[in-house]
């Protein structure tokens, strides 16, 4: 029979020609192999397994006339998913000689991989690939071509042949297997495109590091909630890959009241060929063994060197944000030790000397802030746009353990007004730092630390300036807790703010900063982690949103809050107070307090002018709730299909009882019943995740480099009488030289964010596929850019400019 003379056979007949064993390897570099159907794929609702049988006696049948080739027929209508063969009776004709006994091919599937751009991103291993689809499933195909395949950043091209269609692709596994006598290594894949013969193009994204020899199975792009899989294969997929991750990563408890964290030590655990899995290293001590917490040579506090060997590839800081972070920290921390800052012991001699420790790093902020630090207008214009602007709430009347007369205010409100007629105008707002009331205090350099917990009374002026009226440095009036006023010696005022600063100070970075951003977006990571799968709708959306949070966590904890670590170095309440402050800060921690526009309007603040903080903030909370409802509205278009989606609820409820440790009263929600809490629950996450953080971190260094402005410890009791400070006084109470300068050490290195950058709406990874939701992020990315264009309009007529939620400065997740 002449050469494809079988396609010229009658319709609905599907041949195939069988020559023998079909090689399994490459015949040349340029030539990608034939892959023969193997096996169906159980679970996939296709009756076409039975082939193979079919297959099998048509082999068989070979193997009986071994001078002969044979062609295989089946005169039955195919199958409608993917056009292949049904089984049905089975024909047989000998090929005759001279014709070409190479197999004829029935479908190719095109693959494209992109291996990431990023330092040692590609692999010497062994790359195959098996595709399913749900009439089949191919055998394993080794990926090769002439020269070395997937380096960092290169996008290749390979062909799969299969004896027939698979049709709809519903999984790509990805083998990794050992090459020559090469040791294992990491590769970091992308994507895989695949193009199917009839043009259908497959995205399967994958954008993770491959660890060791492990096989990772991908599914298409097209985000699917549990309740659209009915497949068991799908189903059992979904299952495998949380069981993977829950194993992975495991939650642990920091401390009591704490909200729960990653254990760092179940990444040690895994085995270099499981999925999600780090190379395999010898198990460490247990986690109660403190022997690996240790002075390093150059460095000021005692940092947990185990906890940062071992981190799961996929959550860890890339080179080049570690390098980044290195070369902030190194040149900085290296300039105060030659010059004897870090080393240095007792008070400064006079307060211009403060100016002088990071002589090269001064930003028009920071010159700002030294000119005018001690004025009242700077002192009241911090609570609306300094780096804790969350704390101001509106009075109707005085608290009774603040009890300031009309008569001591007198003075400052001046003529046609009085202290009752600006409480009714709601022109009164108090700070209250009662979380500091019972917090314990510290040593510093062998010397005992004191804190306050200051109640300051504030009041917006016609002018729109908002200034201090009175201060108690305490919460309990009387004898021994004056309440200083503005009318006070110039050194008793500015040291009663001074003390307000210091108690700023704790309460803005254990509880603002580091609790409500840090530790609620690590459980949040961890949850989405644990409990949705990658093919889950809202893991695409959070993914993003959760970028390095647990590395920079895990470092914190290994440098900061360890015992004998930066906070135990720096600041007059320690470890032990950060502690108290956070478990406190927790127990009283509200959804209100979480989600912007409600706290905003509960804390009476809405009307004050000049609140940027505020107006930025709400500005790019409506861009991301705009953003959450379209794609919240695309894939949960009714109530029934929140409710009924387990992974979601499960995901809710871990959060619930992991970060807020089940407590009812936060108003937290343990279930999500309609698509509007679902919208606001997500908005608010993915706000706190990256501008809020943003708004409490990136100042950090422009308002603390003036020590006086932001210091982190007090070596005097709070004065119990006036008229007893000096200059000399001031100067004595202020940290020490040395603590000064290694709490501005780390506000430096915490306000430069390291390299590898991803700013609010940046989405270099495609995990969504589909036309509707990347409409929705080119919309989100248009309304952001028009709120940077607005701010920095804004910012052009300010005597200081207000740049912290200016979207480019903003990253997308907590990473520093």
């Amino acid at each position: 029979m002449p050469q494809g003379a079988f396609r010229r056979c009658a319709p609905g007949l599907h041949f195939g020609f069988l020559a023998g064993p079909i090689p399994r390897e490459r015949l040349s570099g340029t030539q990608a192999p034939d892959i023969q159907l193997g096996e169906s794929a159980r679970g996939t609702g296709c009756a076409r397994g039975r082939q193979t049988s079919i297959g099998r006696r048509a082999s068989e049948t070979a193997q009986k006339h071994p001078g002969e080739s044979w062609a295989l027929s089946q005169a039955h209508a195919p199958c409608r998913t993917c056009r292949s063969p049904p089984p049905g009776r089975l024909l047989l004709w000998p090929v005759l000689p001279g014709a070409s006994s190479f197999p004829f091919i029935m479908a190719v599937y095109r693959l494209c991989v992109t291996t990431g751009p990023y330092l040692m991103a590609g692999t010497l291993d062994n790359i195959s690939v098996t595709l399913v689809g749900t009439c089949g499933e191919s055998p394993k195909q080794r990926l090769d071509r002439i020269g070395r395949d997937f380096t960092a950043g290169s996008v290749q091209k390979y062909k799969v042949r299969c004896s027939a269609e698979l049709g709809e692709l519903l999984l790509l596994r990805v083998h990794k297997e050992r090459y020559a006598f090469f040791r294992k290594d990491s590769w970091y894949c992308s994507r895989i495109c695949v193009t199917a013969p009839d043009g259908t193009v497959s995205h399967f994204p994958c954008y993770q590091w491959i660890e060791g020899h492990c096989t990772m199975e991908l599914r298409p792009g097209t985000a699917r909630t549990i309740c659209q899989d009915s497949l068991p294969l799908l189903l059992d997929h979904r299952n495998r890959e949380l069981r993977a991750r829950q194993e992975c990563y495991r939650w642990k408890i920091y401390a009591p009241g704490f909200p729960r964290m990653v254990d760092v030590s179940s990444f040690e655990e895994m085995e270099s060929d499981k999925k999600f899995a780090l190379t395999k290293m010898p198990p460490r001590a247990d986690q109660g063994d403190s022997s690996g917490n240790r002075y390093l040579p150059g460095f000021p506090m005692k940092i947990d060197i185990p906890s940062l060997l071992h981190m799961e590839p996929n959550i860890r800081y890339s080179v080049t944000k570690t390098t980044s972070l290195l070369l902030n920290a190194i040149p900085a921390s290296l300039g105060m030790k030659l010059r004897g800052l870090l080393d240095r012991k007792g008070s400064w001699k006079k307060l211009d000397d403060i100016r002088n420790i990071f002589w090269c790093h001064k930003t028009f902020t920071i010159e700002y802030v030294t000119e005018h630090w001690c004025e009242d207008h700077f002192f009241g214009y911090q609570y609306l746009n300094g780096v804790n602007p969350v704390m101001l709430h509106r009075l109707s009347s005085l608290p009774s353990k603040l009890p300031v007369t009309n008569d001591m205010v007198a003075p400052l409100l001046g003529p046609g007004t009085c202290l009752q007629t600006e409480l009714e105008r709601g022109n009164i707002f108090l700070a209250d730092y009662w979380v500091l009331a019972e917090a314990p205090t510290h040593c510093l350099n062998g010397r005992p630390q004191y804190v306050a917990a200051p109640l300051c009374l504030l009041w917006l002026s016609p002018q729109g300036a908002l200034l201090p009226l009175a201060i108690q440095l305490s919460q309990t009036p009387g004898p021994d807790s004056p309440i200083f006023l503005p009318t006070d010696s110039e050194w008793d005022w500015l040291l009663a703010k001074t003390w307000v600063r210091n108690s700023e100070f704790l309460v803005h970075e254990n509880n603002t900063h580091f609790l409500c951003t840090h530790l609620l977006c690590e459980a949040f990571a961890m949850a989405t982690l644990r409990q949705l799968p990658l093919c889950h709708p809202i893991y695409k959306l959070l993914l993003p949103h959760t970028r390095y949070t647990l590395q920079v966590n895990t470092i914190a904890r290994a440098t900061l809050l360890n015992p004998e670590g930066l906070v135990d170095k720096v600041t007059s309440i320690g470890r032990q107070g950060l502690l108290y402050l956070m478990r406190t800060g927790l127990a009283h921690f509200t959804y209100t307090n979480f989600c912007l526009p409600d706290s905003l309007r509960a804390r009476g603040v809405l009307a004050i002018p000049n609140y940027h903080y505020r107006d930025d903030g709400l500005k790019i909370w409506a861009a991301i709730e705009s953003f959450v409802s379209e794609i919240v509205g695309y894939y949960y278009p009714s109530e029934a299909l929140v409710q009924r989606d387990s992974e979601l609820q499960a995901w809710v409820g871990e959060i619930f009882d992991q970060a807020f440790l089940g407590r009812e009263s936060s108003g937290f929600p343990s279930r999500l019943c309609t698509p509007g809490e679902l919208v606001k629950f997500l908005t608010a996450i993915i706000f706190n995740c990256s501008a809020q953080h943003a708004a409490v971190n990136s100042g950090q260094h422009d308002f603390g480099a003036w020590m006086p402005n932001a210091p982190s410890s007090m070596r005097q009791p709070p004065p119990q009488t006036k008229g007893t400070t000096t200059l000399k006084s001031y100067l004595h109470t202020l940290p020490e030289v040395n603590i000064t300068c290694n709490n501005l050490l780390l506000f430096w290195l915490v306000s430069q964010e390291p390299k590898d950058q991803r700013p609010l709406g940046t989405y270099p990874d495609e995990h969504f596929t589909e036309e509707a939701p990347r409409r929705s992020i080119a919309a989100f990315q248009s309304r952001l850019a028009q709120i940077s264009r607005d701010i920095r309009e804004r910012n052009q007529s300010l005597v200081l400019p207000y740049i912290y939620l200016d979207p480019p400065l903003i990253e997308n997740s907590v990473s520093i």
